[in-house]
């Protein structure tokens, strides 16, 4: 089976910053959605979360299972929250002029069960406190996915973070 991936949209954060990034009108088209983001924040808190809100879903109605390391301890951690965990973001404090990127897949986004989100990340830094992680994830909802929010912890998007949106048909 043959697998094909379609831009939909790319958006890179102008001059000044933006609070997030957003896709919305997300067409029913195609089997899958890969969402693919390197950011950085403008605010120093030490790895802020990278957030995903589907839909304007901001209910506790996203469960995640988190394994991270950061060069010198491993650990995973595990819960509920108002948006999908999508790994973290790099920061004022990190390497100048880093990004952290992320992929994130979510499978069967139209469908009518519940929706799956797995993250692949990293924060891109020149030291031990690097951040690499995995998340398995799930929203709560049967509603086809149509938007997607990007957000970063406590922090504004800086310029030139940029999220790519991916639409896979399978054929």
């Amino acid at each position: 089976m043959a697998t094909t991936y379609e831009a939909i949209a790319t958006v890179t954060v102008g001059s000044g910053g933006a609070a997030n990034i957003e896709f919305t009108s997300i067409p029913a088209t195609y089997t899958d959605l890969l969402l693919k983001i390197s950011s950085r924040g403008n605010t120093d808190l030490g790895t802020p979360a990278l957030k995903i809100v589907i839909n304007s879903d901001t209910g506790n109605n996203y469960t995640y299972r988190l394994l991270y390391g950061s060069g010198s301890a491993a650990a995973s951690l595990s819960g509920t929250l108002a948006y999908a965990y999508s790994g973290a973001a790099n920061d004022p404090g990190d390497t100048a002029n880093t990004f952290g990127n992320a992929e994130i897949y979510i499978p069967n986004y139209a469908g009518s069960n519940k929706k799956s989100i797995s993250t692949d990340g990293i924060t891109e830094n020149n030291a031990t406190a690097a951040i690499a992680a995995l998340v398995a994830g799930l929203w709560d909802s049967t509603a086809a996915i149509t938007s997607l929010t990007i957000t970063i912890d406590g922090s504004n998007l800086v310029q030139y973070s940029t999220a790519t949106l991916y639409g896979i048909k399978n054929s």
